[in-house]
């Protein structure tokens, strides 16, 4: 019709009608009447009566106007309720009812507004939760959450594997991570990973990790700011990415066939491989925002809280509700440690001392326990019963195979003396540097029905005389360093 109309502005009907391809009769008929067969009908009217027509109006368009946040599911309940003589097959209509009428009379939604990125300009970090994902350590499940920073030009992506919560202590590990690893800074770094931490905490402390969050970028260049408090698409730059990363990791683990890890470095290694392949996607974007990143400074930033603690009586430490053992020759001391997420760096004065993995304490608010069965071992060798109550019993025990000989001993040995073994077998492990092979050893015997024999356990794991090397030391006269120093002796 639209090419019958063009060519009817400078042809005759029939000739226009011959141009466009249709017959005189039709030509005629179109321009008795140019609308379109569509729009010459009357509308449907409705083939049965409207089962809403007496209390939309009345009943739901009042409940719409004083709740405008109101789900049709709630409505259609409550009409449900009202009126059950209407029946559940309403249930349809009733949405697309309230549906129209909101698209009529609602309130104004909120508008998302697309950005253009500029390569260099921006950087965001968050984190996202990695609990359903089923990761075992050492057969141990591993309660995490990865921490995610990108390039919103380029697409750029770091991940990296977060133990605690949304600290400044992971964010400050991550992004400088992420940063070095791209060989650059951008000129503006965004954030909601702060959010988490600063609810609960009194003005002070808030203040404090806004400062130290703002020292942070400074050091790298970077002009800091967080999106606003529970408006995730103004981060949407990283919240969609979280979805494509997790589905990446999801399809790598069923792949592999396995989510079993046998340390937290394999762990850790596995998500560089699967970030490192997203990357490869996007080379060219990102070698071409590199260009426009901005030079990193000489060295990196503190990415840990430095606190001081002293050690008590019990041979450790108390910090943030967890019990860490040292060796109990710094008992009265006091100590600096630097805590990460994952580890605890510990100083005396300006000496390095060692380095602990991180605990933390359970969700109920019970105290953790970090030990180290070799700091206290030479005290309990003195005190065997001390084990029966401790603490921190189940914790000493290196491996979960110690643990089941101590029950072991127990049910077919005294107390005491069942302490007694199990000690002297810790110090069997620690002495001859045996915890593994010894283990081996015990699970044997468990599978067997056995207690541990001590006599034949230390001779298999004693040195061995004949294999220890035969040292033979001659001592140099002393007239050989005099002539050394006059130079009168031979040339060596």
């Amino acid at each position: 019709m639209r090419l019958f109309m063009k060519f009817r502005q400078t042809s005759s009907t029939v000739v226009a009608a011959a141009k466009a391809s249709i017959s005189p009769a039709t030509a005629y008929r179109i321009e008795g009447d140019p609308r379109l067969p569509s729009l010459k009908g009357e509308p449907r009217q409705r083939r049965r009566p409207d089962p809403l027509v007496d209390i939309f109006d009345a009943e739901i368009v009042p409940m719409l106007e004083a709740a405008p946040g109101l789900r049709s599911v709630a409505i259609f309940e409550e009409m449900m309720r009202r009126h059950p003589e209407l029946g559940t097959g309403i249930r349809r209509t009733l949405e697309r009812r309230i549906r129209s009428w909101r698209a009529l009379h609602g309130e104004e939604r909120e508008v998302i507004f697309r950005q253009t990125h500029e390569p260099g300009r921006l950087g965001l970090s968050d984190f996202t939760d990695m609990g359903n994902a089923g990761i075992t350590i050492a057969g141990a499940p591993l309660a995490h959450r990865l921490y995610h920073f990108r390039l919103a030009y380029s697409g750029f992506e770091h991940a990296h594997v977060v133990l605690g919560g949304e600290s400044f202590v992971a964010l400050a590990e991550g992004l400088q991570n992420a940063l070095w690893t791209l060989g650059g800074a951008p000129r503006e770094h965004r954030s909601d990973s702060l959010s988490a931490a600063f609810r609960n905490l009194d003005r002070e402390v808030r203040e404090d990790l806004t400062r130290r969050y703002e020292d942070l970028c400074g050091h790298y260049t970077m002009t800091p700011s967080r999106n606003n408090a529970g408006i995730a698409h103004e981060n949407g730059a990283i919240e969609g990415p979280h979805g494509h990363l997790k589905r990446a990791i999801e399809d790598a683990l069923l792949m592999r066939g396995s989510r079993a890890f046998d340390d937290l470095p394999a762990y850790r290694r596995f998500i560089d491989e699967i970030v490192g392949r997203l990357n490869a996607r996007n080379a060219k974007r990102i070698d071409l925002e590199r260009a426009e990143l901005g030079m990193l400074p000489g060295r990196r930033t503190a990415d840990y809280e430095e606190v001081s603690v002293r050690v008590t009586s019990s041979g450790g430490f108390l910090l943030r509700k967890v019990f860490y053992t040292v060796p109990s020759r710094l008992i009265g001391h006091r100590l600096r440690v630097r805590l990460h997420d994952d580890r605890l760096t510990v100083f005396i004065g300006g000496t390095e001392l060692t380095t602990l993995p991180r605990g933390r304490a359970h969700p109920s608010g019970k105290h953790g326990h970090v030990i180290d069965y070799r700091h206290v071992i030479h005290s309990l060798r003195r005190k065997p019963m001390a084990l029966l109550g401790l603490v921190y019993r189940d914790q000493i025990f290196p491996r979960d195979v110690y643990r089941r000989t101590f029950e072991a001993l127990l049910e077919r040995l005294p107390d005491r003396q069942a302490c007694r073994v199990i000690v002297e077998l810790l110090a069997l492990a620690h002495e001859r540097g045996c915890e593994r092979e010894l283990a081996d050893r015990l699970s044997i015997a468990l599978e067997d029905g056995d207690l541990p024999d001590m006599a034949s356990l230390r001779t298999r794991f004693s040195p061995d005389p004949a294999a220890l090397p035969v040292v033979t030391v001659q001592l140099a006269t002393l007239a050989a360093y005099d002539d050394a120093l006059l130079g009168t002796g031979d040339a060596a």
